[in-house]
């Protein structure tokens, strides 16, 4: 089923060849790989590009483990583009994949970042990237390529992009977008399906990939943390007031530190997001504590209200 994802893909033909690589970021899921492999690549075909001017690589399929190396990746590329002046575009997926975990712990200087930065002196070259998994979040790898990289940022599927692979009429595909959201993995399941895959997507994939980016150790707080947040969704989000609460009601010793850092984890890996407040008497806009919004209704309500239909308590978004 071919998703309509327009909007994002005039972001990434606008910004073609511009001498920097595109980075295509977002939540886990969110279909950041669809998005480059199924509808960039047919729109470079309509554009008159043949399959051998598209380089494309997928990191985490054990078919392509070999170019994991950066070394054996930048023999690969360069036996691909044959000339200075016929384009090509490389669209390689899950680039983590081919950092090690001795570049990961010590900050040492990774070497796949050197391969990309070397193909943007190629003027007939446009490179375009996705990196999202437990070993490297999508707001490092925008990070590491310090001022080259252009960033497309993906957010799950809005009502109008939903609608149109909606089974129901209007009517029903609003109830059931309020209640899923748009993480495609979910959405386009049957209902009974749907709800496991969002259970898994919640607790084995945004949770397990933050604890084990930042090494938290106790897991089960830090998802009673989440589900604390969701069902305060849109309401000022204060650590040293969550951090007297568990005090109190859990009998934990969270502090105050403990849990804004928690928070900026999920910040940074985009299942929820900070919307800054605008101080009406001083004109100014305040820092913390800060309102939280989750990037898609699925992700809230299926932490919190695993079985409610009710459309109440709508403080999360899809763009």
């Amino acid at each position: 089923m071919i998703m309509n994802r327009d909007d994002f893909l005039k972001k990434l033909t606008r910004a073609g060849h511009n001498g920097m690589i595109k980075i295509v970021t977002g939540i886990r899921c969110s279909g950041k790989s669809f998005l480059l492999f199924v509808l960039f690549r047919e729109h470079l075909r309509q554009e008159g590009i043949n399959d051998e001017q598209i380089v494309s690589l997928s990191l985490d399929d054990e078919d392509n483990a070999e170019y994991r190396d950066p070394g054996t990746l930048h023999e690969y590329l360069k036996s691909r583009i044959k000339d200075t002046k016929t384009p090509y575009d490389i669209l390689i997926d899950e680039v983590p994949f081919a950092i090690s975990k001795k570049e990961f712990k010590s900050g040492d200087t990774v070497r796949l970042y050197g391969v990309l930065n070397g193909l943007l002196r190629r003027r007939n070259v446009g490179v375009y990237a996705t990196g999202s998994n437990s070993k490297l979040l999508s707001k490092d790898v925008l990070t590491e390529f310090r001022g080259r990289g252009d960033e497309i940022h993906l957010n799950p599927l809005s009502f109008a992009e939903f609608m149109p692979v909606c089974s129901g009429n209007k009517h029903g595909g609003r109830n059931e977008y309020m209640l899923y959201g748009g993480l495609p993995p979910a959405v386009l399941q049957p209902e009974a399906e749907g709800k496991r895959k969002l259970d898994n997507l919640i607790r084995e994939t945004y949770l397990r990939d933050v604890a084990y980016r930042h090494r938290i150790r106790s897991r089960a707080e830090f998802e009673e943390l989440t589900d604390v947040l969701a069902s305060c969704i849109g309401t000022i989000t204060d650590p040293r007031k969550l951090a007297d609460t568990f005090r109190s009601v859990k009998r934990t010793t969270l502090d105050k530190g403990t849990i804004k850092s928690c928070i900026d984890y999920l910040y940074d890996a985009f299942p929820i997001e900070p919307a800054q407040r605008y101080g009406i008497k001083g004109r100014s806009i305040s820092t913390l504590p800060r309102n939280t919004l989750f990037r898609s209704r699925n992700q809230k309500r299926k932490a919190v209200f695993p079985a409610d239909r009710r459309n109440t308590h709508n403080g999360e978004y899809d763009l």
